[in-house]
């Protein structure tokens, strides 16, 4: 009998569907509360597994586990799960993305309106028998301006809300396309420091990642509206809880609302003793109808999975038959290095993509690279992105992805090239394989070129005029950047060139400005690549999770 451990606490009616999947051949068990060796045993012995935010699953978890297949999270964020150990281990890991959407935009907006009107002080005050009603004044949100960085499912339902309250809202998320923002009444703002001091409130819905993480810090209190509200339902760590106790302290920041924090559980704080406070215990996503859905979807995702291999809202994998996998492993590692390419080589939100396939590679399964190629281009922006999810979170924030194909040949056997439009400006790179394996961009911006699409790369642009390269190399070496391969592509003699620099090292801003300095440079753009032969963790795991579709689908 195959079998399931509930390792956090799961509502009723989640249970309810565990104990009918008894029926069919499944069995459960409840364990909550489990840390160190108690957990690894437990998980050794069960097929699957489900969690809410309690339990912690690391790389010590799971070692030495040779039965786990799957694990799903009850819930959205997975930051309490090792995927990185899950996916060498193939183990697929799934969530629950939208069940707690609409609770936890409740609750973030629950807190705005708490803490414009001082709703926990006045209660507290009364209740130790104060009747102070000129010590709470409030402030009203219709007219006010919130702000709202993170606009996936969350971010917009709570720009919905707000706009039901007459606010004015502005957003900030680098893959809402201008025509989808305006549909939500949001105005797109060009970067969160732009936003800030135009804001009356702040919220956040975003992954924690190195570019949220202290996204409002000690530098951000010089530039924030003095009187301004924050609120934080999605990750601790997106706002420095430092910063927020000196923003407190100097009036720089009227109120703060918390309902997550750096280290968790939390029961201390400077901020606990601060008047305009307001803290809940990660209470966001915490209804019962929220509970109910997440507890249902995940029992769900993991028992047809369990009984069938179907995999749906994996966060690690995909679901690729070996076969087709081994036909199109090297353009999928292409494609998502385009799209990493590209997202790095405008600040600007995405409007559209197309992507064009020509040769070989346009018989075989182009929709798996069109997909490995949306992954690429969301990884730096969003956790948890592959080819299963990518193409979703495109379309959420109105960006259209098109596809075309030719299989007569060019002067590569096959070639994937793919316009990226932002703004007014249009961005193409193309790439082929050499071999199987070896990827490499053959055109970008409209010029012929040939690069390897690793490790640290320099793009340029510039007036072909003689001797600029030798001053970019001279630039460099004075600053000790080492450059490994350097390439040009023009279109016309003493026209635009465009020069791809592969460097052994990311170059400090000091080196940059050297090289922008350099007669007859137009632009500089950094862009940072995976190493050769690097894959991402979904196409990692794909092919073990192919080989659990095959060995539990009843057909084989």
């Amino acid at each position: 009998m195959r079998s399931i451990i509930v390792l956090d606490t799961l509502s009723p009616d989640g249970l309810a569907l565990l104990d009918a999947a008894k029926a069919s051949g499944i069995g459960y068990e409840v364990a909550t509360g489990l840390s160190g060796e108690p957990l690894r045993e437990a998980l050794a012995r069960h097929d699957g597994a489900i969690c809410r935010s309690g339990v912690k699953i690391t790389a010590d978890s799971l070692a030495g586990n040779q039965r786990l297949k799957a694990i799903v999270r009850a819930g959205v964020g997975t930051d309490n799960i090792d995927k990185d150990a899950a996916t060498r281990q193939g183990i697929v890991v799934m969530n629950t993305p939208a069940g707690n959407t609409l609770s936890t935009a409740e609750h973030a907006f629950a807190l705005l309106l708490a803490l414009s009107r001082n709703i926990a002080a006045a209660d507290a005050s009364l209740r130790a028998h104060r009747w102070d009603r000129n010590k709470f004044m409030g402030s009203q949100v219709a007219g006010k301006t919130l702000g709202i960085v993170g606009l996936g499912r969350i971010g917009q339902a709570v720009a919905a809300r707000a706009r039901a309250f007459d606010m004015r809202v502005l957003g900030f998320d680098p893959f809402l396309s201008p025509e989808r923002a305006a549909e939500l009444g949001i105005e797109l703002v060009a970067s969160v420091p732009a936003m800030l001091p135009l804001l009356d409130y702040l919220t956040v819905h975003t992954p924690l990642t190195d570019d949220t993480r202290h996204l409002v810090g000690m530098k951000e209190l010089a530039i924030l509206k003095p009187g301004v509200r924050l609120v934080n339902c999605a990750r601790g760590g997106i706002y420095d809880e430092k910063a927020l106790v000196e923003g407190l302290k100097t009036g720089v920041i009227a109120g703060v609302a918390l309902d997550v924090f750096e280290k968790e559980p939390c029961t201390e704080s400077p901020l606990f003793d601060m008047p305009g406070v307001l803290v809940t215990p990660h209470l966001g996503a915490s209804t019962e109808e929220a509970q109910s859905q997440v507890a249902v979807e995940g029992v769900g995702l993991l028992v047809d999975f369990l009984s069938t291999g179907a995999i749906r809202h994996s966060v690690n994998s995909s679901p690729i038959d070996p076969a087709t996998l081994e036909g199109v492993r090297g353009f999928l590692d292409l494609a998502w290095r385009l799209g990493l390419l590209l997202s790095q080589l405008d600040d600007a939100p995405p409007r559209s993509c197309s992507i064009a396939y020509r040769g070989e590679i346009a018989s075989r399964n182009k929709k798996l690279v069109t997909a490995a190629f949306a992954a690429g281009l969301l990884e730096t922006a969003f956790d948890d992105v592959n080819i299963v999810n990518a193409e979703v979170l495109l379309r959420e924030r109105g960006i259209d992805l098109v596809e075309q194909s030719r299989t007569d040949p060019g002067a590569f056997s096959s070639v994937v090239a793919v316009d990226l439009v932002a703004e007014d400006r249009v961005h193409r790179a193309a790439g082929t394989l050499f071999g199987h394996a070896m990827p490499r961009l053959v055109q970008l911006e409209g010029h012929r070129l040939e690069a390897y699409l690793d490790g640290v790369l320099l793009v340029f642009t510039h007036q072909d005029v003689p001797g600029i390269i030798g001053r970019v190399g001279t630039a460099f070496g004075g600053m000790g950047v080492n450059i490994a391969q350097m390439t040009v592509g023009r279109s016309t003699p003493g026209g635009d060139a465009i020069g791809v620099l592969n460097l052994d090292q990311e170059p400090s801003p000091a080196a940059l400005a050297a090289v922008q300095a350099v007669p007859g440079i137009r632009s500089v753009r950094v862009v940072k690549l995976p190493a050769a032969g690097q894959l991402p963790n979904w196409l990692v795991v794909s092919t073990a999770a192919a080989r659990a579709q095959r060995a539990l689908s009843p057909r084989t």
